[in-house]
């Protein structure tokens, strides 16, 4: 992760044979299969190290088989599907709940131990919801198994980091579900991460929620100032290096990027749009908050591209790296 004046790098650690990340498939339907055979392959083509792959071993085959692709990974199988009801590019009520149960057995493995981090891909929320599943997405469902009070969702790669304040919203149920307190955590976990991940101080740039940060009233109902603000100010008060709330179209200029370690953006598009322009292939989603390490890919199941062997694996790449310095962060710091 590289951000900041000071341009700071870190080296990718190597893969330990004594720890394990969980790389949950995602939608069987989708590319989540075959960019998770091709990170493993890249990764350890020996077959030994750290990654596990978590989903229907059965399924794993025959795509691998299809797309020309060793399976260089010991495989977890979770998530039994009837091939007869699976059909690729089509998710369904059944690739909903295997890829469901996936999430939920590393997220057990991942609690007791039994695996350090865990790696999501992508999985299709309509089928989640034909299978009765009762959460949105990832987020609320690993905040809501780990008893996690405070949580956010952070996207980031070597060009810029994003923090989202709310999620998975229709825009126009997000000025209802700001507050002060959630504006000020989402800074907290931000610079509480970033400081750790960089050693030093980071620098966090709020963004404002209405053109031109609201213009004090005239375009806006002044959630800058009875909102944002106060979490500025806030968060200032136990030292943390935020400012804001800044227009939202002047926040990710090349020159505020150079000064900003992460930005705290009010709504998903608000921080999704730059960081997907910016750095589509190698982003990193994040779960903080969490007693655990969670990374997942940035990008959907692809559905036009399932069981083709046309799949870009490397943002997967990028999220194993990410998670496997993460594990090596908390292990330093004796977490």
């Amino acid at each position: 992760m590289t951000r900041g004046s000071g341009n700071e790098k870190m080296n990718p650690p190597t893969p330990d044979e004594n720890r394990k990340i969980a790389i949950t498939v995602g939608d069987a339907a989708g590319i989540g299969p075959e960019i998770s055979l091709r990170a493993a392959a890249q990764l350890q083509p020996e077959g030994k190290g750290d990654i596990v792959l978590y989903g229907p071993k059965s399924i794993l085959a025959e795509v691998a088989q299809i797309v020309g692709l060793p399976i260089c990974a010991p495989i977890i199988d979770v998530g039994h599907i009837d091939r007869k009801c699976l059909k690729p590019g089509i998710p369904s009520m059944e690739t909903g709940q295997a890829s469901f149960e996936a999430v939920e057995l590393a997220t057990q493995h991942a609690i007791v131990g039994s695996v350090d981090a865990i790696v999501t891909g992508p999985i299709q929320k309509e089928a989640w919801n034909l299978a009765g599943v009762p959460f949105p997405g990832h987020t609320e469902l690993l905040a809501d198994r780990t008893n996690a009070e405070e949580f956010c969702m952070m996207l980031t790669s070597d060009e810029i980091t994003c923090c989202l304040v709310t999620i998975h919203l229709p825009i126009a149920d997000v000025p209802k579900s700001l507050t002060v307190e959630a504006i000020e955590r989402t800074i907290r976990l931000a610079a509480a991460t970033l400081s750790n991940q960089l050693g030093r101080a980071a620098s966090i740039t709020v963004c404002g929620l209405n053109p031109h940060a609201g213009e004090k009233g005239q375009f806006s109902y002044r959630e800058e100032e009875d909102l944002i603000q106060p979490a500025v100010d806030r968060s200032r008060r136990f030292g943390i290096n935020v400012s804001g709330p800044v227009p939202p179209d002047t926040a990710f200029t090349p020159e505020r990027r150079k000064t900003t370690d992460a930005y705290v953006c009010m709504y998903h598009d608000q921080g999704l749009i730059p960081l997907k322009a910016l750095s589509f292939d190698d982003a990193v989603n994040v779960t903080l908050g969490l007693p655990l390490i969670r990374t997942s890919v940035d990008h959907g199941t692809a559905l036009d591209l399932a069981w083709k062997g046309e799949a870009n694996h490397q943002n997967m790449i990028a999220a194993i790296k990410f998670a496997r310095q993460c594990v090596k962060t908390a292990n330093n710091n004796g977490e």
